[in-house]
């Protein structure tokens, strides 16, 4: 019996997770424009009204918040290892 409970706890979950998968990738899609960054949206347009030009950055990662998508799947990847690997990481050694 419990094995047909964990099919369908997973059942359930993949019946909420596809949908809104779906619907995230239809609502974005459906976006008139592309985002501008923080950098094109927010710095240079300060940068312009207090009368300094934006320079070339030394590492260019790309248009839009690249770096940013980079850095919160890199922190989400070593959160989930540091969960799966928990009671290694905190067990006192003796």
């Amino acid at each position: 019996m419990p094995e047909r409970k964990r099919k369908w706890k997973i059942l359930l979950v993949l019946m909420i997770i596809l949908p809104t998968l779906l619907f995230v990738v239809y609502f974005f899609s459906l976006a008139p424009m592309p985002w501008t960054g923080v950098d094109e949206a927010v710095v240079q347009k300060i940068a312009k009204e207090h009368g300094r030009e934006a320079v070339a950055p030394l590492i260019n990662p790309g248009s839009g918040d690249l770096l940013l998508f980079v850095f919160l799947v890199a922190g989400a990847v070593g959160g989930f290892v540091a969960g799966y690997c928990w009671r290694d990481l905190v067990k006192k050694k003796e």
